[in-house]
């Protein structure tokens, strides 16, 4: 079972943070993981400004890429199996 928690924090000087999880929270191994980011930072974008943005339709006009869809499934395929 994967389950994700979400705390919101104030780091103090001595960069010391006390976590009390709740009690469904199973014993046992566990992988923690700490996303440090300045809450304004962090950007607060919908789906419609993803659909107003540069990248919906970047590939529209491109002439190598006649069936546009296949060419962008075949970027994407490449660039993850990069990361293997």
């Amino acid at each position: 079972m994967v389950k994700t928690l979400s705390f919101k924090a104030e780091v103090p000087p001595n960069r010391e943070l006390k976590i009390s999880l709740p009690s469904d929270v199973p014993v046992g191994p566990a992988e923690i993981v700490i996303t440090v980011a300045p809450e304004s930072g962090i950007p607060d974008r919908t789906l419609g400004d993803l659909s107003r943005s540069e990248f919906l339709g970047m590939y529209r006009d491109r002439s190598d890429a006649e069936d546009v869809e296949a060419f962008a499934r075949r970027l994407r395929k490449d660039a993850w199996s990069r990361l293997e």
